[in-house]
């Protein structure tokens, strides 16, 4: 089983204010858990930076000219594009590298340079709605990896499965009338950004919500994962599988009450690998999300990179 591993020194050079939880240490401190002898054998390269068109396949023109102009040209400026989302100089080639690595990994799984591929990009995506910076996120990247995969591959079924603790609003919002695109998330309600009830179910039942409630933890978790997320997977048998991995449901996480484990992660790693086995040829690309405590953070996006790799 090979697994490929896209970073980037850019990733650690998108700057928000002092204090701000989506912050470059949060890619140190995988760096750290990555130089266990476990992963030596980890395919590791720089992710590309993509063109600007890239961003055209899940969003309109507009938005990215918007986010665009909300890039400050001085070094140590930070702009405020929303309630909680900021650019300094070089958060939109962070970006637009997060967005490269993301579409790269959908080329190597279906070229077969890699069986599955993990992307440690920051600023994160899921929260990116079609015309909407928010929730830390500029460009929705695993909605652009899923569109990438139907344009150049003709991909008939993709399946999106988000696990971050905070409900991939901007992730629904772009697939919502599209049956061709499944769309599966695990998350806490009530919390940021307020959306994912259960009956959040998209124009053709293809948006599957599993809420969580505040302070459960390992066991309600994967009830919710085994009879909501694994059995709608079952039924659609997509032909490629995207992870909007966050680790923010981790007990240590400070914006969340969801107490799991890093076992928990590994678990639910194992299961999609089983599906993306049945169905998918093992393709399968896990984009990196949320998780802001670095010791969870680290542990528990390890055990998901090592699962990945054992296969």
């Amino acid at each position: 089983m090979t697994t490929r591993f896209y970073e980037h020194p850019v990733f650690l050079e998108h700057t928000t204010p002092a204090g701000h939880p989506e912050r470059a240490d949060r890619l140190r401190a995988l760096e750290v858990a990555l130089q266990h002898p476990n992963f030596a054998r980890l395919d590791r390269k720089q992710a590309p930076q993509s063109n600007e068109d890239a961003v055209l396949l899940a969003h309109p023109e507009e938005h990215l000219f918007a986010v665009m102009r909300q890039i400050p040209e001085e070094e140590g400026e930070i702009h405020q594009l929303e309630a909680d989302t900021y650019a300094g100089p070089k958060s939109l080639q962070a970006a637009l590298t997060g967005v490269g690595g993301a579409i790269a990994a959908v080329d190597d799984v279906f070229s077969g340079a890699a069986d599955n591929v993990f992307v440690a990009s920051r600023p994160p995506g899921h929260h990116a709605e079609k015309t909407k910076a928010m929730g830390f996120c500029f460009f929705n990247n695993v909605a652009i990896a899923a569109r990438h995969a139907q344009k150049t591959y003709g991909v008939e079924r993709v399946a999106i499965v988000d696990w971050d603790v905070h409900h991939g609003n901007g992730t629904q919002d772009i697939f919502w009338d599209d049956p061709s695109v499944l769309f599966c998330s695990t998350h806490q309600i009530p919390l940021y950004p307020g959306s994912g009830a259960k009956d959040e179910t998209g124009t053709h039942g293809n948006i599957v919500n599993a809420p969580l409630s505040p302070n459960t933890g390992s066991e309600h978790f994967r009830e919710a994962f085994k009879s909501r997320v694994l059995s709608a997977l079952q039924n659609f048998r997509p032909d490629f599988l995207l992870v909007s991995a966050g680790f923010d449901a981790h007990h240590r996480d400070p914006l969340a009450q969801i107490n799991l484990v890093g076992e928990d992660f590994d678990w639910a790693t194992g299961r999609l690998l089983e599906i993306a086995d049945q169905s998918a040829s093992n393709r399968v690309v896990s984009l990196l999300e949320g998780g802001y405590d670095l010791e969870g953070l680290a542990e528990s996006a390890g055990l998901h990179i090592l699962r990945m790799m054992k296969g």
